[in-house]
């Protein structure tokens, strides 16, 4: 018995459509179970940030989004050792609040992902918005930090879940074709070069990388596809909002938009300074920014109650080698003093939500 042209072009497309499906379900399985070994460690939970995944937000809770990049990510900690964690714990033994933080950080980011990760993420019902930037923006106006990693995700945009397996095999395949120095490959890649190592790969391991690249590939290009169906709404401003001057303009109109924002829904605000140093050019850079942070604060949100400026310098020293394991990331003790200064803003801010209520 045969079959015509129609039917047969109708079952070839089917079978297509199975098999993408198919493909499909397999790709989203082995990311939930990546996320399911990482997000306790390490990793993010399915939604795309740091923790276990936040339950339904109960009457009288209130909630703290925190916003920053590695420094309150927690790099080089585990999740419960990260700022947003430890001043959960501080606020619930202090006053036995109602409190839940939220970890938004994430690595490489800036000010300018600030909105773009508010907007993402108002489904979570903040009441408070802490912003801790200034490292990833010491390159001022020269180079704005425009990363907004996440939301760059077409499936993040679409559905709120954000895929981990990519950037895994991706990571994976650079640690077998480097020897394990990840590190170096991503300073590489931001070069344009090819990493300097010493570590020969044998033809297994260059055939396991390349499987991995294949698979990563795959799974970016289902994204890529998604892509035609979501819009980065991220951009940068052409003109200061806040009169900053440089080169400090980008970073400070960023904040600013993150506060105004966040004001305009009626969540109050934190501005945290990040700590320096004495010594070095990078901390007189970073003397410079903080200057500038606290004049636009204090220009433009002086007289608003629901906004905080909080400076960390001084709190900890970040070059301190007994805190910090690389000069500029602290470890759980330096994270849980930055945490303990973060209290009482907080508390201010649930006493002027709960009498507005």
């Amino acid at each position: 018995m045969t079959i015509s042209r129609k039917k047969f072009a109708l079952f070839a497309a089917m079978a297509m459509a199975l098999a993408t499906v198919i493909g499909a379900v397999l790709l989203l399985a082995a990311d939930m179970m990546l996320h399911a070994r990482a997000e306790r460690s390490a990793g993010l939970n399915r939604w795309g940030y740091r923790g276990p995944v936040a339950p339904r937000k109960q009457p009288g809770e209130v909630r703290v989004a925190m916003l920053g990049g590695s420094t309150m990510f927690g790099y080089g900690v585990t999740w419960n050792e990260a700022i947003p964690a430890l001043l959960e714990d501080e606020l619930r033994r202090q006053s036995g609040a109602n409190v839940r933080t939220i970890n938004l950080g994430f690595n490489n980011e800036g000010a300018f992902a600030s909105v773009p990760t508010l907007e993402d993420y108002a489904w979570l019902d903040y009441d408070i918005v802490a912003l801790y930037h200034g490292y990833n923006d010491l390159l001022g106006d020269a180079a704005p930090n425009t990363a907004v990693y996440r939301h760059d995700s077409p499936m993040f945009r679409l559905t709120g879940y954000f895929p981990i397996l990519p950037l895994a095999l991706q990571e994976k395949a650079m640690a077998i074709r480097t020897g394990g120095n990840i590190e170096a490959a991503y300073q590489a890649a931001r070069a344009g070069e090819a990493p300097r190592v010493a570590f020969t790969p044998t033809r297994a391991e260059r055939t396991s990388a390349a499987a991995l690249e294949a698979i990563s590939k795959v799974t970016m290009a289902f994204g890529n596809q998604l892509d035609r169906l979501a819009t980065n709404g991220a951009s940068v401003a052409a003109v200061s909002e806040t009169g900053s001057a440089p080169p400090w303009t980008h970073f400070c109109d960023s904040i600013y938009r993150a506060v105004k924002y966040a004001r305009s829904r009626g969540v109050g605000v934190i501005v945290i300074a990040q700590p320096g140093s004495r010594d070095g050019k990078i901390w007189d850079k970073l003397r410079d920014q903080r200057e500038q942070l606290h004049s636009m604060v204090s220009r433009h949100f002086g007289n608003d109650a629901g906004v905080i400026y909080v400076d960390m310098n001084g709190v900890v020293d970040p070059a301190d080698p007994a805190i910090s394991f690389d000069g500029l990331h602290v470890g759980v003790d330096g994270n849980r003093t930055i945490a303990r200064a973060l209290v009482e803003p907080v508390i201010t801010l649930s006493r002027d939500l709960e009498m507005r209520r």
